[in-house]
């Protein structure tokens, strides 16, 4: 296998073979960190990287090969974290110039210390926009350019995450999903993003963890491997309410053991907030839906006229950053990302009221959905309305534009699919569809009843199974 190859090698294989023997966890880390020295400057997909620490940890991976130690399920495999979460010993910066002489953290969230626990190697930090705030990637650090064309975004706000994985930067990324910061980076990037079900995954650095839609998932190449990171991921912790269920919600329902979907019936919602969809987008989720009629489901339009709360979101939404980042104003305003100032601006404007109703209108699509999966077993979307922006794309500002057609900012006009499921909770999956008129990948997102990522992942599964796409590999690098 030549180091190209490898870095292209799912996280399942490549722990298989350094359990085997058959692969050296150090020299796995150092075709990875050679890689990034010659890719990262093209696409600015890391905020540091921890070579020294990587080594280290591969060496002590190495030696518990040697001796037969019990070995995680990802043992060995180099992943990134996004610069939201904190990894011991490294700065947390949170995209922000407010945070560039941060001191390095004291300790591992607790997901870095359950992928740790796992075997995992962190690489590095993946670059995120200012606290997540926006759907494409840029900094103090810069921007960050996709694979596929590094005149267009990874999305955001995992945006460094899912660019690293998709140039064969580490197979495994681990990325926050606040309004649909995992999946739309998948989604542009030609990865798959799993936000899972409220509680499911714990996050205890959220401010408010009871009104919580901010979720942490996997980004990665091929189902599996997201399946397998999610589950070292998931389990309770004293710091979130939500995760506090103890139940073990992983069982896969008998109707998807196998290859026949006959008696699974899918909903498929072509627009939600958005007024268009672009032909190419439409094209590969209506094939992707066929495929899975092919294997017996039952698929149909959803007609229902559903309030999607684009409005009462974006309340909720920019009014949270609108209080948490005033303390920040005095003597980092100039140096704000602009966008992080537009939406504080207009969440000032928001009365008590309109938050207040906004959290009620948030519990009425979570029953107007859960209504829906009684009567379907899977919600379809696409995940964007279109392929990746320009880089220059100004979030707060510009709109987005499909087919020559002006279609709102962002979340109005690309993004609308993804957001209505981290404030329901459930689980959605964003899984390559495809391939656009301009050589971008498409998305597909499948959302599953409460608690049943298991199902998602598996109905996912298929898809890939039918409509294979990890085969294929970013042409700009």
């Amino acid at each position: 296998m030549t180091d190209t190859d490898l870095l292209f090698t799912p996280a399942v294989k490549t722990a298989a073979l350094i359990r085997d023997r058959k692969l050296s966890p150090v020299d796995y880390v150092d075709a990875v960190l050679k890689a990034i020295d010659r890719t990262n400057p093209r696409i600015n997909c890391f905020r540091e990287v921890t070579a020294d620490a990587a080594r280290r940890d591969a060496k002590k991976a190495e030696e518990a090969v040697t001796k037969g130690e019990k070995l995680g399920p990802l043992h060995g495999v180099p992943i990134s974290v996004k610069d939201l979460v904190d990894v011991e010993g490294v700065p947390t910066r949170h995209g922000s110039a407010i945070f560039e002489g941060n001191a390095p953290a004291a300790s591992d969230d607790i997901l870095v210390q359950r992928l740790r626990r796992a075997g995992a190697i962190i690489i590095g930090k993946a670059t995120t926009p200012e606290f997540g705030v926006k759907g494409l990637t840029d900094g103090p650090f810069g921007i960050t350019r996709n694979p596929w064309n590094l005149e267009r975004t990874p999305g955001g706000s995992s945006g460094g995450g899912a660019a690293a994985v998709a140039a064969g930067l580490g197979p495994l990324s681990l990325g926050t999903d606040g309004a649909g910061s995992v999946r739309g980076p998948a989604s542009c990037s030609g990865l798959v993003g799993l936000k899972p079900t409220l509680g499911a995954v714990p996050y205890d650095t959220t401010r408010d963890a009871y009104g919580n839609n901010i979720y942490a998932g996997p980004l990665a190449r091929t189902i599996t491997d997201a399946a397998i990171m999610h589950a070292v991921l998931t389990g309770p912790s004293a710091k979130d309410p939500w995760s506090q269920g103890g139940e073990d919600k992983r069982q896969l329902s008998p109707a998807l053991m196998g290859e026949d979907l006959s008696g699974i019936r899918i909903g498929y919602i072509e627009l939600t907030a958005n007024p268009r969809i672009a032909a190419d987008v439409r094209a590969n989720t209506r094939a992707s839906l066929d495929a899975w009629r092919d294997m017996g489901a039952d698929v149909e339009e959803v007609t229902e006229k559903i309030d999607w709360i684009e409005y009462e979101g974006r309340v909720l939404y920019q009014a949270n950053f609108a209080v948490f980042c005033a303390q920040y104003l005095p003597k980092w305003q100039n140096q704000m990302d602009p966008v992080t100032l537009a939406f504080m601006a207009r969440g000032e404007k928001f009365t008590l009221a309109d938050f207040r109703n906004a959290q009620f209108a948030r519990t009425t699509l979570f029953r107007k959905i859960q209504w829906l999966l009684e009567r379907y077993d899977f919600l379809v979307t696409p995940t964007n309305a279109r392929t990746a922006l320009d880089v220059g794309h100004d979030a707060a500002n510009d709109e987005v534009v499909i087919d020559g057609v002006k279609c709102g900012i962002t979340r109005q006009g690309w993004t609308s699919y993804q957001y209505p499921f981290n404030l329901t909770g459930h689980p959605a999956l964003a899984l390559p569809s495809g391939f656009g008129a301009d050589g971008l990948p498409t998305s597909v997102q499948i959302v599953g009843r409460w608690g049943a990522e298991t199902d998602v992942l598996r109905l996912g599964a298929l898809l890939e199974q039918a409509r294979p796409w990890a085969q294929h590999r970013p042409p700009a690098l």
